[in-house]
């Protein structure tokens, strides 16, 4: 039985006359298969698009980096394939903990389609928990070069697009 790319689960296909034989030994009947799609252990399924997460240190996040990210097609070419199965994702220098990059058309295809859907990732920035009297004297003189020696910090209130804000206005609590 031949899955067709971009099946969710639920989904449930079809297989013509491969149930039981009908009574009196009449035709065989359909055969209905519902389809559950295991899960990835890099990539969460959000209809055609897939998302992961990556987790680069502070440092990584501050100058730049490039971590290969694998994709989905790893999961299912030959050792011997062209097939590519890594990309290079570029970490811009000044990247924030949140930060998104989309890959379009990497992600899941549409059904009945050869349009695929995007991959998305976000960056998880990794603040070092300990550090050793090296390591904080080092930051001390940065901050102390960024002239943020006692920041005072800052207080934020979420940014609403211009959909959530009429949202808002049309839905008043």
């Amino acid at each position: 039985m031949k899955i067709p790319p971009g099946v969710d689960t639920g989904t449930r296909v079809q297989l013509s006359s491969e149930g039981e034989v009908g009574p009196g030994g009449g035709p065989a009947g359909d055969l209905y298969v519902e389809i559950h799609v295991a899960t990835h252990p890099v990539f969460t399924r959000d209809g055609t698009d897939l998302r992961c997460h990556v987790t680069v240190p502070m440092t990584a996040a501050a100058l730049g980096t490039t971590i290969q990210l694998p994709l989905l097609e790893a999961d299912v070419a030959e050792a011997d394939s062209d097939m590519e199965l890594w990309i290079d994702l570029e970490i811009r220098p000044g990247t924030q903990s949140g930060t998104e990059t989309v890959l379009r058309g990497r992600g899941v295809p549409h059904l009945r389609s050869q349009v695929r859907g995007d991959v998305v990732v976000t960056v998880d920035v990794e603040t070092p928990g300990r550090l050793d009297e090296e390591q904080q004297q080092l930051l001390r003189e940065l901050a102390k070069l960024r002239h943020e020696e006692s920041p005072d910090g800052q207080i934020t209130s979420p940014q609403k697009s211009v959909f959530g804000r009429l949202k808002d206005a049309f839905n008043p609590r």
